[in-house]
């Protein structure tokens, strides 16, 4: 009959180094990226409300790119 053993203590090791690892790599996201809210898990509300601007800021954006060529249709037409 075989003898498995279980090393416990490595067992318990690997898992502290994948929860430090894991720590690190939301520390270093949040650092190289510069912004308060990398995704929803970080604030849900302020994400929805961010988006929302965003959304926003495009669309104001295409009403100005269209407002600019509706001027310069008119300044072509008129010669």
């Amino acid at each position: 009959m075989a003898v498995i053993n279980t090393n416990t203590l490595s067992l318990t090791t690997q898992n502290n180094l994948t929860k430090s690892q894991a720590s690190l790599g939301t520390a270093i996201e949040r650092l190289s990226s510069g912004l308060r809210i990398n995704s929803a898990k970080d604030d849900a509300a302020g994400q929805a409300i961010a988006n929302r601007f965003t959304s926003n800021i495009n669309g104001l954006t295409v009403a100005a790119r269209n407002a600019n060529d509706g001027i310069s249709l008119s300044q072509t037409a008129e010669g």
